[in-house]
């Protein structure tokens, strides 16, 4: 993925953009665009668009398909030089570095700039396009999908959901976003899942967490997708982050989200620190988050 297309950056030339910016234009109408309307899109004239079909194909940015017609469409290769393509215009980075996370739905890597930076690109729909286009609500209402449109539309609720609830939530600061990949502030500590707390520290790390989900509340968003793997635990605190699937408090599920998200969350310490964490019912967990009377798990119980 990414790590193939940084090397790329240096020898791709404008015209070779051109083109793929041209690709990128005519797939918001067509999976494959057909070769006869890509000098329209592009703006290369039919010599010069061969020559970058061919460079391009070369360098696995683009595929082509014969169907009735020959058509053409970005890979997500291509698709990731576009987005870095804007962030070196911007000045945003200055180059892709070593991979801090690879999964099924985004790639996170160091970004070298001027001070710790990640660099995430989402997959969503890369690997299983039908079952998280039947499960995210952002794919809903567009009747022409493909995997850039899906995972694009992540990064924008991701982007658009930490720039809301920053800096009074934990979570990383978002410096930056084009198409499917953000730029955001690097994140240091452990994943709750592989962070080995004494049981004593169990209860105030929990506590820590609801802490961001009621301010998070309070400044209009809900996770959605609250788990272990979704929050950082370090010596200073709790970072909460992965936030696509975020809604807005006025969303008509944004209260049955909450409650999912308190379940995934007291669940787990449940589970992994049972003498530690009481047992409480969600229902009442939630509401005292969305109350903002949250003053600690054990004065709930």
């Amino acid at each position: 993925m990414v790590q193939n297309v940084a090397p790329l950056m240096a020898e791709l030339e404008p015209e070779d953009f051109y083109l793929l910016s041209g690709l990128e234009q005519g797939m918001r109408f067509s999976r494959w665009v057909a070769r006869g309307k890509i000098a329209e899109f592009s703006r290369l004239d039919g010599e010069e668009m061969e020559y970058r079909l061919d460079r391009c194909e070369q360098r696995e940015l683009i595929e082509r398909k014969t169907i009735q017609y020959t058509g053409f469409r970005l890979t997500f290769e291509g698709y990731d030089a576009l987005a870095l393509r804007t962030f070196s215009e911007r000045e945003t980075i200055e180059g892709v570095g070593a991979p801090l996370g690879v999964g099924k739905e985004s790639d996170v890597y160091e970004a070298r700039s001027y001070k710790p930076l990640a660099l995430k690109f989402h997959r969503e729909g890369y690997t299983n396009f039908r079952e998280v286009n039947r499960e995210r609500e952002y794919t809903a209402d567009n009747n022409h999908i493909s995997w850039f449109y899906t995972a694009r539309k992540a990064a924008e609720r991701e982007h658009e959901a930490l720039r809301g609830v920053y800096p009074e939530v934990s979570v990383p600061q978002p410096v930056g976003q084009s198409r499917h990949a953000l730029v955001m502030e690097k994140l240091d500590g452990v994943e709750l899942s592989k962070a080995k707390l004494d049981p004593e520290q169990a209860v105030g790390v929990l506590d820590l967490i609801l802490d961001e989900m009621a301010e998070s509340y309070r400044q209009g968003y809900v996770h959605a997708d609250m788990s272990e793997y979704n929050v950082f635990v370090a010596s200073d605190g709790v970072t909460v982050f992965d936030w696509p699937q975020a809604v807005p408090t006025d969303h008509e599920n944004a209260e049955e989200f909450l409650e999912r998200d308190c379940d995934n969350v007291l669940g787990y310490f449940q589970r992994k620190y049972p003498g530690e964490t009481p047992e409480i019912d969600t229902e009442h967990l939630a509401a005292t988050l969305r109350d903002g009377n949250f003053d600690g798990i054990r004065l709930l119980a």
